[in-house]
């Protein structure tokens, strides 16, 4: 029998068979895997164990290699308790766990990508957590080959006054070097650029990391979309900008 124990983070439920599920979990040491649990759409605990973004411990074990597999969890912590009152928030777990679960390969290590989730979950708790998702996002299209580089211009190597990024290269290009070029180039936040947070820093922020997520990974993928709760990131922060312009 194979079989191993781990902790992660829940990524998603699926209902399968009479009254069980498939579930996804981000793992600290395995990746993320793949495994059936019994009495899901039953048990009142299990449903409450399996919101997106929980932190569990769990035993995984299968008959045979290729085997689906079976999970038995316990709860470490309850992320999604902790922010049910932050709809907005609870938008952006959905958002990261279903970037992970759509893009991440099973069973290929990423503790990085395990360490920076849990870092994320634990910012949603306070008030500065869209600008960690910005990074968080941005750590998780590194992962996968896709990272933005914000060093230094691409033209010029200078480092500082570094205002827009290439859509071509994910390469950060100067003031200067970019002023003949705007409309073509993507804007990088001004927390990003090591100035004072402004008002409208997440919803750019949520486009750079958005194109590269759509023409890097998603037009590479089988999928037609980015996750609903990536969508929604999108609509919950441009209507928050267009509000605060009335």
């Amino acid at each position: 029998m194979n079989h191993f124990s781990d902790q992660g983070i829940i990524l998603s439920a699926r209902p399968h068979g009479e009254g069980g599920a498939v579930v996804h979990i981000l793992s600290e040491n395995h990746g993320k895997c793949s495994g059936y649990v019994n009495g899901a759409q039953s048990s009142s605990r299990l449903k409450s164990l399996l919101q997106k973004g929980n932190i569990v411990s769990f035993e995984w074990s299968s008959k045979a290699e290729g085997q689906l597999g079976r999970f038995d969890l316990e709860m470490e912590e309850g992320t999604a308790t902790s922010i049910m009152d932050t709809p907005k928030a609870i938008t952006a777990v959905q958002s990261a766990c279903g970037l992970i679960d759509m893009f991440l390969p099973d069973r290929e290590s990423h503790p990085a990508l395990y360490n920076g989730t849990q870092a994320l979950l634990q910012a949603m708790k306070g008030d500065e957590w869209p600008a960690v998702y910005i990074v968080w996002e941005m750590a998780f299209l590194k992962e996968l080959g896709y990272g933005i580089d914000l060093s230094k211009c691409a033209v010029t190597g200078a480092t500082d006054n570094l205002t827009h990024v290439s859509p071509k290269t994910g390469r950060a290009v100067c003031s200067e070097e970019a002023a003949p070029y705007l409309p073509k180039l993507i804007e990088i936040p001004q927390f990003l650029q090591g100035n004072d947070f402004a008002d409208d820093d997440i919803e750019k922020g949520l486009k750079m990391t958005g194109y590269f997520l759509v023409h890097r990974l998603l037009q590479q993928s089988s999928f037609t979309e980015l996750p609903n709760g990536r969508v929604q990131m999108d609509e919950n922060f441009s209507v928050e900008k267009a509000k605060k312009s009335l």
